[in-house]
């Protein structure tokens, strides 16, 4: 089963799930015991089930990219990647959306959301809508069913760990942005059941434990089909959590968070040679297929979507320099989408060491740095993404692209190995320096950009994050980890509101419960502060 070309959603269209506003609101139009029955007459209409979890982080309904299947939504306000970087991303330093006005963007970059922002209610009704077709998944492949319908057991122990770890994955970020959930496991009925609410250190373990009961029924790390999930993928999960567990528990776990760092580098991962190859329309085959942990699944004609790679690739044409031929789609793009601001910007510009820095992808002629926030003009813009193979191809579709977005990549697990060693998890200084550098070394092409022992600092990794990792769905996880997503310590431009930027409160450190959550859902509790 290649998730890459074999996504299919006849599991979310079999069953005829409708997931409405609430966290969990699923609509069964026949009895789910005789549909049940109807559906899972094989082990391949099981895979096919299996791939319709996955398909979940990369498409929006049954009908094509205009549908959606979650109720009240526009198809890309609900796509899942599309969500979590408008949350991650948008809400910091690394970039500006120009249209405002579309519904939900100003509160979120501005970061001034209250909890009917639509934005909210897209990320956290798809991430429970992802809880339930895993759920769905382990309801129906126990070893009691199965047997009932002469299915072997075979790959089953495999398959059930899959959709327990794409269920920790969905539970992880409603943990990092809202801090609470509703529990639903595969017992409970499905579409009657108001979930239990789980406080953040309750989500922390319950994703902990199912990483850890999934990963022993999984292949080892780097072994799995491209794009399935194996034990790399859940060590990946558990290392976020334990890298920013202080922030979730008030507990550091630092030395985990190495441990875990350590197992992912020990499984084969490998850098690709050019750092951009990570971000191309053959990723999957081109050499990244090696450092890319996790992909999400991007394919111009069997994935079209409004979200992924492709709102990312296309929103990356600047309006004044049509340069999305070059990119791989049409030559206007989506107008000028995204724009940098200008403290990220600076990262890169402020130094001429990083003028041969290969991460420097940066378009900045005839642009002013600063931004208004209308004026596509303004800003710098970035090609980090594009939907040309590294032989100079074009993907399959020029509006939707085949770029996979790297959800996980072993360049993170570097840099997160050199953190958990300063926060003092363990480990080798020489060995974060010699990772870090790896990185640096790639970048320059030499070791012209290499540093020292005594430039390895917590400063100096949150810039290099940024450098490295940009428009990869962690900016606002790392700001908030190293106290710099609130208060005043790091103004960025219309951080707050103003174009200047201004200190936020420490209570924006997480998202509200969207109001549509906790309208259908009484036990569910507002975050303090809205």
């Amino acid at each position: 089963m290649k998730i890459k070309h074999y996504i299919l959603l006849t599991f979310i269209g079999s069953l005829m799930f409708t997931s409405c506003e609430s966290d969990l609101d699923v609509e069964l139009r026949d009895p789910n015991i005789t549909l049940a029955d109807e559906i899972f007459t094989s082990e391949e209409a099981y895979r096919q089930a299996l791939s319709g979890v996955y398909a979940n982080l990369s498409l929006t309904s049954l009908t094509g990219p205009g549908d959606s299947n979650i109720a009240g939504l526009d198809p890309g306000t609900g796509q899942y990647m599309r969500g979590l970087f408008n949350l991650q991303n948008l809400s910091t330093d690394e970039t500006i959306f120009t249209f405002e006005n579309d519904p939900g963007i100003r509160g979120v970059q501005r970061n001034s959301v209250s909890s009917e922002n639509v934005l909210l209610r897209g990320v956290f009704s798809r991430a429970m809508f992802s809880v339930a077709l895993s759920n769905e998944f382990l309801r129906q492949s126990t070893d009691q069913l199965l047997q009932s319908r002469g299915i072997p057991t075979g790959e089953f122990a495999k398959f059930r760990a899959e959709a327990k770890v794409l269920k920790a994955l969905s539970y992880y970020h409603l943990m990092d942005l809202f801090g609470k959930a509703p529990y639903y496991d595969e017992t409970m009925e499905v579409g009657f059941t108001q979930g239990e609410e789980l406080s953040r250190t309750e989500l922390f373990d319950l994703v902990e434990g199912l990483l850890l009961e999934a990963r022993e029924n999984l292949p080892v790390g780097n072994t799995s089909d491209y794009g399935r999930i194996d034990q790399g993928v859940a060590d990946m999960i558990l290392a976020k959590i334990y890298l920013n567990s202080e922030v979730y528990t008030g507990a550091p776990r630092y030395t985990e968070a190495l441990n875990k760092c350590e197992d992912i580098i020990n499984a084969g991962y490998s850098l690709v040679s050019d750092y951009q190859f990570n971000f191309l329309a053959d990723n999957n085959t081109n050499g990244a297929q090696n450092e890319i942990i996790f992909p999400i699944a991007n394919d111009g004609q069997t994935t079209q979507n409004f979200g992924g790679t492709t709102i990312i690739i296309q929103g990356q044409v600047g309006a004044q320099e049509q340069n999305g031929e070059s990119l791989g789609v049409n030559p206007g793009g989506f107008g000028g989408l995204f724009r940098l601001r200008p403290q990220f910007a600076q990262k890169f510009t402020q130094n001429s060491l990083f003028v041969n820095d290969g991460r420097n992808l940066i378009i900045s002629e005839n642009r002013p740095i600063e931004l208004e926030v209308t004026d596509p003009n303004t800003g710098f813009i970035t090609t980090k993404y594009s939907n040309r193979t590294s032989s100079g191809g074009f993907g399959a579709d020029r509006t939707f692209t085949d770029t996979d977005f790297p959800m996980f990549r072993l360049a993170d697990v570097y840099l997160m190995y050199a953190e958990a060693h300063l926060r003092g998890g363990g480990g080798d200084a020489g060995t974060a320096l010699n990772y870090v550098n790896a990185l640096r070394e790639r970048a320059f092409g030499d070791n012209s950009g290499n540093i020292n022992s005594a430039q390895l600092s917590l400063d100096f990794l949150i810039d290099e994050r940024a450098r490295e990792l940009y428009w990869e769905n962690h900016r606002r996880q790392d700001l908030i980890r190293f106290g710099l997503f609130t208060g005043n310590q790091y103004i960025w431009a219309f951080k707050g509101g103003p174009e200047t930027g201004t200190s936020i409160d420490g209570f924006r450190a997480l998202y509200p419960i969207p109001a549509a959550s906790l309208a259908t859902n009484q036990n569910l509790t507002q975050n303090p502060g809205y």
